[in-house]
């Protein structure tokens, strides 16, 4: 999984009303939305294929495949140079300020580093279908990780998610019919299973770490900052995976793997190359909702993107759809429908709240 799906923040509900991009009338704003949405979801369906791909075609580099998820970084300082930074004089950053800052983003790119490393050895060990639907689960972690950590209500309804979703990852757990990739073993299978599984809850508690970051150190999110935050802890994730690289020996394996991949090695480099690009495409996505819509919604069609890559898996690997997978698969959209609903009534309540605010601002006038 990307660091670049990392910063999915909680946002405060007044500033989410006062958003910018509400100056946009309904038709553009609808139109940016849609386009993030659907960068998000063709740029992380097209990462976890191509990721299956590597490994089917011939790839056995799981450093390598944890590289291609931060390595296109650079991408990210297009838009980055191009927004301007908000700079509030009253506030100057002090050297120990943005020593403070430095320490959380090595930190979380470290993380970032491992959590992804797990995602490459639960891909090795699955199939893009099994995969997904497990990886579903990280929106039943960032619930219980955000109530205990950022004080976030828990709700009939968000409990419903995550009970939903656990009986989904569960029913994957038990499915002896699992289409697991040739020359997986039983145990190997088990392994990528609990490795996904830790890489969904690593990623939820990052998740939850970052919004800590921006709501107690940061204090403030812009576009810029949460730009920076992805472009610096895609940087140490990045290092550590090239360290990894290095210091596994698999580097020394690259070229030997490279000769022997199936559709040769241009096609070796096109695979590894595209899926940085789609990993960086899945971000702008990601970004784009946060900014103008919110966090929360931005890891909600995360998690969509998540249930639908299964059906695409069939189409391209042709995946076994059996009749557990498919219940697996309708329970996570019952899990996704609960908590998006939840998500609405939460939005209607604060657009009222602000709609009561500005009444009686108006009537104080007067």
């Amino acid at each position: 999984m990307p660091d670049n799906q990392e910063i999915i923040l909680a946002r405060d509900e007044d500033s989410t009303l006062q958003h910018p991009l509400f100056k946009l009338n309904h038709w553009q704003w609808w139109s940016l939305v849609t386009i993030n949405i659907l960068f998000l979801l063709a740029g992380q369906a097209a990462a976890v294929l191509l990721g299956r791909f590597y490994y089917d075609q011939g790839g056995n580099s799981k450093w390598m495949a944890t590289l291609v998820q931060t390595a296109g970084f650079p991408i990210l300082s297009i838009p980055y140079f191009f927004i301007p930074s908000s700079k509030d004089p009253s506030t100057a950053s002090t050297f120990r300020s943005l020593a403070i800052v430095a320490v959380i983003y090595f930190a979380l790119g470290v993380v970032i580093a491992g959590d992804n490393m797990l995602y490459s050895v639960g891909l090795l060990y699955l199939s893009a279908s099994t995969y997904s639907l497990i990886c579903a689960t990280q929106l039943a972690f960032n619930a219980v990780f955000s109530f205990f950590i950022n004080s976030q209500k828990f709700t009939a309804l968000i409990f419903n998610s995550v009970i939903v979703l656990s009986l989904s990852a569960s029913l994957i757990a038990v499915n002896d019919d699992s289409d697991k990739p040739s020359g997986v073993s039983k145990l190997e299978y088990i392994l990528g299973f609990l490795a996904t599984i830790g890489a969904s809850a690593l990623y939820s508690l990052l998740l939850s770490l970052m919004q800590l970051s921006f709501q107690k150190v940061l204090k403030k999110e812009t576009f810029s900052v949460v730009l920076e935050m992805q472009i610096y802890t895609s940087l140490v994730a990045t290092c550590v995976s090239v360290i990894g690289l290095l210091a596994s020996g698999e580097c020394n394996t690259l070229r030997g793997e490279m000769d022997s991949f199936g559709k040769g090695r241009v096609g070796y480099v096109l695979t590894l190359v595209w899926t940085a690009v789609a990993w960086q495409v899945c971000s702008v996505g990601v970004v784009g909702l946060i900014f103008m819509v919110s966090s929360l919604f931005s890891n909600v069609i995360s998690t969509l993107s998540l249930a639908v890559t299964p059906i695409a898996s069939v189409i391209v690997f042709h995946d076994k759809m059996n009749g557990i997978k498919i219940i697996a698969l309708l329970l996570a959209f019952w899990g996704f429908s609960t908590y998006i609903y939840q998500n609405y009534l939460d939005d209607v309540k604060a657009k009222k709240r602000q709609a009561e605010l500005n009444q009686a601002s108006n009537i104080s006038n007067c």
